[in-house]
């Protein structure tokens, strides 16, 4: 990207947080880059951040701070299922949503269905340290294509459902998994005690409502347990939201200690961000996101899509 400003020497990735507000990393070398059927892909070198994976010119994760976004994506919804055997992803590309999932000794089979298989390449050549190796777990099925397609005609039913694709941008791959009728179809697939859990956008007060809270309102009104929560991840520029939804009554934020016991048992270890301590904090939202939360009234449909900029 062209500089708008002057920066100190070297080459700079420059990125457009809203129209008005940018963030800049001075970066080394770009180790991929190729436009594919469905998104401009970019692998970079970052003097802040590390390698870092950039989808139509939207950082999706960092080498520094990814363990914060993919441990509160994962771990939240796997310890509100009391058994989770059968887990699908939605996206995913990195491989360290499923990294975070098979560290859950209950897990028997993933199913990850990613719509690039050019981008889950790169990653799988230049980004070792987000998939440590999950694509080789014999519980790993990846699959590539669309994640509703999957859903609509395989009739497989999960435990938990992981949505992890980019936002949802106008000319890109992922704004029906953000609509009414994907959250119908992955009700559909979900078993007794069934969980949802959806990445849902930037939280921060500026744009909350881009995104964040329509997302929410959307799946609150299709499942009978709803909560959100979300977590500062610096590379983003913003705290970051989640939601996460559930077939059946669910509290989803278990006492510390009982959360605790829950990891110990699975035996998942080598966490940096999630722990029963630090779960308090993620759903504790601020009280100008929760008045949002309760005053949005919207809900995005194929017909009425959600499109962020």
């Amino acid at each position: 990207m062209t500089n708008p400003l002057s920066f100190p020497k070297g080459e700079w990735h420059v990125e457009y947080i809203t129209p008005e507000l940018i963030q800049a990393e001075k970066r080394g070398k770009i180790l991929f880059e190729e436009v594919t059927p469905y998104q401009t892909v970019v692998i970079l070198e970052g003097s802040e951040f590390g390698k870092s994976l950039i989808l139509d010119g939207k950082t999706q994760s960092t080498e520094m701070d990814e363990f914060i976004y993919h441990e509160v994506l994962v771990h939240p919804a796997l310890t509100s299922h009391d058994n989770p055997k059968k887990v699908f992803i939605a996206g995913g590309g990195e491989g360290a949503t499923a990294r975070e999932v098979l560290k859950h000794n209950t897990v028997q089979s993933v199913v990850m269905v990613d719509i690039d298989e050019q981008v889950v390449k790169a990653c799988q050549k230049f980004l070792p340290s987000h998939h440590k190796g999950s694509f080789e777990d014999p519980r790993m099925n990846l699959i590539f294509g669309d994640a509703a397609d999957y859903l609509e005609q395989s009739g497989e039913s999960f435990d938990v459902i992981i949505i992890d694709v980019p936002d949802p941008i106008e000319n890109g791959p992922a704004h029906k998994i953000f609509t009414r009728e994907f959250y119908q179809l992955a009700k559909k697939r979900l078993g007794y005690r069934g969980i949802i859990v959806v990445q849902s956008g930037p939280t921060a007060p500026s744009f909350a409502k881009d995104c964040f809270t329509v997302v929410a309102n959307t799946i609150k009104n299709e499942f009978i347990s709803t909560a959100s929560y979300h977590v500062f991840v610096p590379a983003f520029g913003s705290t970051w939201g989640f939601t996460i939804g559930s077939t059946s009554e669910n509290k989803f934020h278990r006492g510390s200690e009982e959360l605790d016991k829950i990891l110990t048992k699975r035996d998942v270890h080598d966490l940096l961000m999630f722990d029963g301590k630090s779960c308090d904090g993620l759903f504790g939202l601020p009280l100008y996101l929760r008045k949002e939360l309760h005053k949005e009234t919207r809900i995005i449909t194929e017909h009425d899509p959600l499109y962020v900029v």
